[in-house]
């Protein structure tokens, strides 16, 4: 056991930590870039009365309990320990609803608020929960929802252009770019969660409980990561393509894959070099450059693929420098991808104004599906 594995007894605040430390090179490249565009966050807030941020909390507050000293105090003692660890100063709201299933969920653009599925204060011990918990606070300090909720939106124009192939298969295409970015988000919350609870033992039970429920008993967790091995690399050519089938359209990696990648991200010192107060300063975040962000991105693409024993990607290394051509297409998509989000910004921001003056227009309202299995502007699921 390393001395990043050894359990925090006492956890260190990680003063002043940007959001930039746990999240992955891909969703980093991605925020950057959404960032930067004028306006962009908020058009988002306009389109998000059609998701009704406060009918969705006014649902919370009636059918849910407010965790405070008061109600759960045991978990709001978890969720401050959490926050402290993360430097969080002013804590979203955090609701318990009734709920069977592991999971729990960030909503809100204005003032994010975390829901907690009863379950998981049923089944997940103090440090599963602490980690859960860091888990949606790193989708909230990521500001994951703000763009979730433009692949809602998206989503919808989707099914509005049903009828008409060619602007369906584009925002298809679109769709499928923002979830493959959704997934990697939530591999950075899985190391918002590992960062405040600091006991990779339990980050790695956690991602276990929500792939075979809240009894680990009779379950050991180097044969769940030698799942994750198989899963990987097992197989042959037709195993690789219903993997693609299975991961296309869903929000979160498997489980098995996410616990490999947050195993992966300890192995290679970052955990530990965040711990030791190694890490970007949200101080500094005003100085992030775009472009560097994004060759990061490209650069983790490359070392994904070319590292990866997926028996499809193999095939394509043997036909030629594959992990070069990836990671220039990474990069040129990236690059036509905020060219996009610039023109979308606009035309959005047009269909707002003439919205607001239109006689008797209004947002149309109805919750959004969160989706995580850890839900959230992403659940650990």
């Amino acid at each position: 056991m390393t001395a990043a594995d050894a359990p925090a007894r006492r956890r260190i605040t990680l003063s002043g930590i940007s959001s930039r430390a746990w999240e992955h090179p891909a969703d980093r490249g991605a925020l950057v870039a959404l960032r930067e565009l004028r306006g962009f966050d908020d058009v988002v807030r306009a389109f998000f009365g059609m998701w009704n941020e406060r009918g969705f909390r006014l649902s919370v507050l009636a059918s849910g309990i407010r965790v405070d000293h008061r109600q759960y105090p045991a978990v709001w003692q978890r969720y401050t320990e959490a926050a402290a660890a993360l430097d969080v100063a002013e804590l979203p709201e955090l609701y318990v609803t009734q709920s069977p299933w592991l999971g729990a969920e960030a909503v809100g653009l204005e003032r994010p608020f975390i829901v907690l599925n009863s379950a998981c204060v049923q089944q997940l011990d103090e440090d599963e929960l602490r980690c859960l918990l860091g888990h949606e606070l790193g989708h909230v300090g990521s500001g994951h929802a703000v763009y979730k909720t433009m692949l809602m939106i998206l989503t919808r124009w989707a099914a509005n252009l049903s009828w008409l192939p060619v602007g369906a298969i584009a925002l298809r295409a679109i769709i499928a770019a923002m979830l493959e970015w959704w997934r990697k988000a939530e591999l950075s919350a899985d190391r918002a969660g590992l960062l405040a609870g600091q006991d990779p033992a339990a980050a790695l039970r956690l991602l276990m409980k929500l792939a075979g429920g809240g009894d680990l008993s009779q379950v050991d967790t180097t044969a769940f990561l030698e799942q994750a091995a198989e899963y990987s690399g097992g197989g042959d050519l037709r195993d690789s393509l219903h993997k693609i089938r299975m991961t296309a359209w869903s929000t979160h990696p498997v489980p098995v894959a996410r616990a490999a990648s947050l195993r992966q991200w300890i192995d290679s010192g970052a955990y530990g070099q965040v711990l030791a107060g190694d890490y970007p300063r949200r101080e500094d975040d005003s100085s992030t450059s775009v472009s560097e962000e994004i060759k990061a991105a490209a650069a983790s693409y490359r070392e994904e693929f070319s590292r990866s024993t997926d028996p499809l990607v193999g095939l394509l290394r043997r036909l030629g420098d594959g992990a070069s051509d990836v990671g220039e297409w990474v990069g040129g998509t990236a690059g036509r991808a905020r060219s996009w989000m610039d023109a979308a910004t606009e035309a959005a921001g047009r269909a707002h104004r003439a919205g607001r003056a239109a006689p008797g227009a209004r947002a149309g309202a109805g919750p959004a599906d969160s989706g995580d299995g850890t839900g959230s502007a992403g659940t650990p699921r």
